[in-house]
């Protein structure tokens, strides 16, 4: 009951924010970008939203109990990312568009390289946040026994109301919120975990230690398995995608009242989001520590490493305590669904209504926005209720779902701003080689695919779908533009 309170508590918070800032809400300007007035710290916080989930929350740690910490890899590379395009992509987009990343690619491109990759967008993220919300639903039920329909559909009505009234600023400050009570959820079960064994942290550090239990995998070159070298290129692509062509963190860039302090929110986001993802994997190490240490058994019906932490959480924390978790876990998948709904909202109103309606008036295309916020939240938990009835590893659905739906859309920026030379025709044609070549790595990979052409069945792990998606189109589109001429679509 006490936990119960304690989640109610905090959803009442949330939804109280979205109702302080709705009055403010009287134009597009204020509800996509906050007429670029948000503090640095702020936005930072709200960019490690963006990042941090409820995958990290139940994915993370199951990923580590069963193996290492191979799969924190990536995450080093935002680091690497924004300090290579940090200082010129953020000033450029400021000064490039207004509120959609994509309107950059119609210039360069031309309208129908524009829609589709807002397409290729609305398709990655709308997934992806029907899987968010069944994840945190997954841990809650776990922890309280709950009826999962129940939580996804409670906790997105919380959700869409905060995010349809407050616009960004209350998906921002929301963030805000989360970010401190997250903190302490995760250092709350830290503690317990490194301190309830026999030995302590000491203990708990060295058995771990001995095992491998840190390691970040191997440097053997194998495109065909997780190795090292493919980690590291996998998280290059993705997040060189997600910093030049995601609209979720570029119209995070337009937030800010000037460059330098935009670049200054980005860094603190991007810089917090390492040592958030190491807690968590330093979670499910402890947790697997822990029932080594004390010798307790897990439960028959605990079968997936995923379900291992959830347990203990059930088990082990006091009344109160377990409901901060649970508030940090339904903060996570809210504040990352509304920051997704409120780009998503963008890119429909300015990317495909204003260009058909171009006499429509603000007003107009704002009660679109958040009608817009209201539907995709509501398809968000239908989704979320379909996917709690199908089966898979959440981490490696989570990375390979991502992957495959990019889009290209790294490639696309890639082609855009390194050839000069590359016009419409060249963008379409690297499009449609990506999709192709995609679409048969897809259906051709693993030992469940889809297609089996023998020989030439893609070998590669799935993380590199992405991977191929954007270079594909990035030399298909080079290739073309050596053989097309005129003018530049501009």
């Amino acid at each position: 009951m006490l936990d119960a309170l304690v989640l109610l508590a905090y959803l009442s918070l949330l939804a109280g924010v979205g109702a302080h800032f709705a009055r403010r809400q009287t134009s597009t300007e204020n509800y996509f970008v906050a007429k670029r007035s948000v503090p640095p710290w702020a936005m930072g916080f709200s960019l490690l939203a963006t990042l941090v989930s409820s995958v990290t929350f139940v994915a993370y740690p199951g990923s580590s109990y069963a193996g290492n910490w191979s799969l924190l890899l990536p995450g080093f590379l935002v680091v690497i990312v924004l300090a290579l395009v940090g200082r010129w992509i953020i000033p450029f987009y400021r000064r490039k568009i207004g509120v959609s990343v994509y309107e950059y690619f119609q210039q360069r491109f031309g309208r129908r390289v524009r829609l589709y990759a807002s397409f290729a967008f609305s398709i990655a993220h709308f997934s992806k946040m029907g899987f968010v919300f069944y994840l945190m639903a997954l841990t809650v039920n776990s922890v309280t026994g709950w009826n999962i329909d129940l939580v996804i559909g409670g906790v997105a009505m919380v959700m869409i109301f905060y995010a349809l009234r407050g616009g960004i600023e209350a998906v921002i400050w929301t963030d805000v919120i989360q970010g401190f009570v997250m903190a302490a959820g995760v250092l709350l079960c830290l503690g317990y975990l490194l301190w309830l064994p026999p030995g302590g942290p000491g203990a708990v550090f060295a058995l771990a230690s001995e095992q491998g239990k840190f390691s970040l995998g191997t440097m053997e070159w194998n495109l065909e398995r997780a190795s090292i070298p493919v980690l590291v290129i996998y998280g290059f692509f993705w997040y060189l995608q997600r910093y030049t062509a995601d609209q979720t963190v570029v119209q995070r860039y337009l937030l800010a009242s000037s460059d330098k302090a935009a670049l200054k929110g980005v860094a603190t986001g991007a810089l917090f989001a390492v040592p958030v993802w190491a807690l968590f994997m330093l979670v499910g190490t402890a947790t697997w520590a822990f029932y080594q240490l004390t010798g307790e058994a897990l439960p028959v019906a605990v079968t997936k490493p995923d379900q291992a932490f959830p347990f203990f959480l059930a088990s082990h924390l006091p009344p109160g305590f377990t409901g901060l978790f649970l508030a940090a876990i339904s903060g996570s998948a809210m504040t990352m669904v509304a920051s997704d709904l409120n780009s998503l909202s963008a890119v429909g109103v300015e990317d495909f209504y204003k260009p058909m309606r171009p006499e429509s008036t603000d007003a107009e295309r704002l009660r679109l926005a958040k009608a817009l916020v209201a539907v995709g939240g509501v398809g968000a938990a239908l989704t979320a209720m379909v996917i709690a009835r199908a089966q898979g590893n959440a981490l490696a659905l989570w990375f390979a779902v991502s992957a495959i739906a990019s889009g290209g859309l790294a490639g696309l920026f890639l082609l855009a701003v390194w050839c000069p030379r590359a016009n419409s025709m060249a963008a379409l044609t690297g499009i449609a080689a990506s999709l192709t070549v995609t679409a048969w790595a897809v259906l051709t990979q693993g030992s469940k695919r889809f297609l089996d052409l023998g020989a030439y069945n893609f070998t590669w792990d799935n993380l590199m779908f992405g991977v191929v998606g954007h270079l594909t189109l990035l030399a298909a589109g080079v290739l073309m533009a050596q053989f097309s001429w005129g003018r530049r679509d501009s």
